[in-house]
């Protein structure tokens, strides 16, 4: 019964806290530029991402993800990176959802797991209702670069951090500092993240509509 009521609770009252902390703003104020540099946020409609460029004059991606720096597999070098976090077990063999077992998923929610950031490699990404610019000031972009970088641990000295490969080829993985939980998903990773950058997020946006919501989506073209 015990069991039961936690897994109710859970079920109706997880989604009403993440719905309500994902409408209260922070960064209120914040008013998008009218020139900068321009990120796009992503999403896949469960997961959400940060898509930079690799390099500008605030920051060469190369630098902190060897991946950035070699062909993807139709030959093209990559323009843009987006940047994710998650479950280290789940993206690493859980290929589908129809592949998570439930005792991961239970240990996933009652205790957590270790984190690893995920970089996709993309070549000139277009605007799309799933891929949002949104612009930044230098300074702000800057900020937004120290967040991510906050999450990577230091590589071994004088080597490259190392690429591990997951269950979607294209993208590589690094290890991270922090534990995914019910409270730390993927989606409030990437609210946080830009929050930091000073762009105006939910207060806490554990699933990938808090983000999006946020985020206008661009005009056609």
């Amino acid at each position: 019964m015990a069991l039961g009521g936690l897994i109710a609770l859970l079920a109706i009252g997880y989604p009403l806290a993440g719905w309500i902390g994902s409408a209260i703003p922070v960064n209120r104020d914040w008013r998008e530029p009218a020139t900068g540099v321009t990120i796009m946020v992503e999403t896949n409609g469960t997961h959400t991402g940060i898509i930079v460029p690799i390099v500008s004059p605030q920051k060469d991606w190369r630098e902190t993800f060897p991946s950035a720096a070699q062909p993807r597999a139709d030959g093209q070098y990559p323009t843009h990176l987006a940047i994710g976090w998650g479950e280290r077990e789940v993206f690493l063999h859980v290929a589908t959802w129809g592949d998570l077992s439930p005792a991961t998923a239970l240990r996933i929610a009652f205790t957590g797991g270790d984190a690893l950031v995920r970089v996709g490699h993309y070549v000139r990404p277009a605007p799309a209702e799933s891929y949002r610019p949104v612009t930044l000031t230098p300074a702000q972009y800057a900020r937004l670069v120290a967040a991510i970088e906050a999450a990577l641990p230091a590589p071994p000295p004088g080597l490259p951090r190392e690429i591990l490969r997951g269950t979607y080829a294209p993208d590589a993985y690094y290890e991270s500092r922090g534990t995914y939980t019910l409270l730390h998903t993927c989606n409030s990773w990437v609210g946080e993240t830009l929050a930091a950058a000073g762009i105006k997020m939910g207060w806490w946006t554990p699933f990938a509509g808090g983000v999006m919501k946020w985020i206008k989506e661009p005009e056609p073209a």
